[in-house]
């Protein structure tokens, strides 16, 4: 009798079983989805993808999946012990397509992400988000990005070179995008929650999210080599989110780059003046924060979209609370955060809609995001002028 676990395929739910001999088994999953209804097919069949899937997995005895679940629960594991895996297809985004990976062993359910990609950007961006998700890991003791556990490549039979890699899993977290209420026409974050079709947050769970991003990106940002998360995107659901009760808990699930916005050839050390460089250079980071966090799709798929005034006030105080809590840089009188935002407070507003504006001039002049920013740029830095002084 074999031991070796029975694979199962499905798209989004167990009512949604693919199987070989299934229609939608050779046909084209899409590259992305552009709009309601709409999608760029990729060439690579649904067939391809859980062959690609399943064959990664069991490579060596599901050696990768045995590691992961080790891992979590300090235990060793064999091969029999695995009865069962699950592999459900998520979503399809521009690089990645990932896929939810239930593993049954003994009486306990385990799940994890597996990121699959086709082109040859995506495998590039896959090699490069593997190794800042490792690298973060390392750094801090947040547990706010994935944890991963092993990547590889697998060749199909036409050569079809796929990469991919396995991840942590936020179980109970949901994708989220501006939309419509349709009571009233207000727009406000939807959560995308299949169980109950979704639903929308109140204006103080809507404050929490938004603070509680702020602050994530703020934790991670390294304030002596100005090294960050960006780009990120509310529109491409790189945040996720959980609701318990009223409580709200955030997840980053993507981290595409980890590094300053601009060049810089020396170590902070060797500049003179390195405490002014230090806090301007925080000063971009802030007010970049400020307008990216307000910038999401409508739905997640239609036109750019600006969110609630309530998202300026969290941000800042997101940001706060951030860099309150890290820890004291030798070169900024302490503390730390008090001392930025007395200088960030004796800025006139006049200033800051300059240095804003120098951001957003900054952006791909052909992103749909330019034209929204510009025309909201003014309200923006009012708000923002007197959340920082209020």
């Amino acid at each position: 009798m074999s031991n070796k676990p029975r694979f199962n395929f499905f798209l989004s739910n167990t009512k949604n079983q693919v199987q070989k001999d299934s229609k939608l088994w050779g046909c084209p999953i899409p590259l992305s989805l552009k709009a309601p209804g709409e999608s760029v097919d990729s060439g690579f069949s649904y067939g391809e993808y859980f062959t690609a899937a399943r064959s990664f997995l069991s490579v060596n005895d599901c050696k990768i999946i045995i590691s992961a679940i080790s891992k979590i629960t300090n235990q060793r594991l064999n091969p029999s012990d695995i009865k069962r895996v699950s592999i459900f297809q998520e979503k399809h985004g521009e690089f990645y397509h990932p896929a939810r990976i239930e593993t049954i062993v003994g009486e306990k359910e385990f799940s994890f992400v597996l990121n699959l990609a086709v082109s040859k950007t995506g495998r590039s961006c896959m090699i490069r988000e593997y190794d800042l998700l490792q690298r973060l890991s390392n750094k801090f003791e947040y547990s706010y990005t994935p944890k991963v556990y092993g990547n590889g490549e697998i060749y199909l039979d036409d050569d079809l070179k796929v990469s991919l890699f396995l991840g942590q899993w936020f179980e109970g977290y949901h994708e989220f995008h501006i939309s419509s209420e349709p009571a009233n026409s207000s727009k406000k974050p939807l959560v995308w929650d299949p169980d109950c079709g979704g639903f929308f947050l109140s204006k103080n769970q809507t404050g929490k999210l938004y603070r509680q991003a702020s602050m994530i990106l703020t934790l991670y940002y390294d304030i002596e080599t100005f090294n960050q998360i960006f780009p990120w995107h509310h529109a491409a659901g790189d945040f996720v989110i959980r609701i318990r009760e009223d409580e709200i808990d955030l997840k980053l699930v993507t981290v595409r780059q980890y590094a300053p916005l601009f060049d810089h050839n020396d170590t902070i050390e060797e500049k003179e003046g390195s405490l002014q460089v230090i806090i301007e250079a925080m000063l971009v980071f802030f007010l970049n924060l400020s307008i990216r966090m307000r910038l999401d799709r409508l739905d997640g798929v239609g036109d750019i979209t600006w969110s609630d005034d309530c998202a300026v006030k969290e941000t800042v105080k997101g940001f706060y609370q951030a860099l309150d809590s890290k820890p004291q840089v030798p070169l900024i009188p302490e503390p730390q955060a008090d001392f930025f935002f007395d200088y960030l407070s004796a800025l006139p507003e006049s200033q800051l809609y300059d240095l804003c504006l120098s951001i957003a001039d900054a952006y791909n002049t052909a992103s749909a995001e330019v034209p929204v920013i510009r025309d909201q740029l003014k309200s923006h830095v009012a708000l923002l002028y007197h959340s920082i002084n209020s």
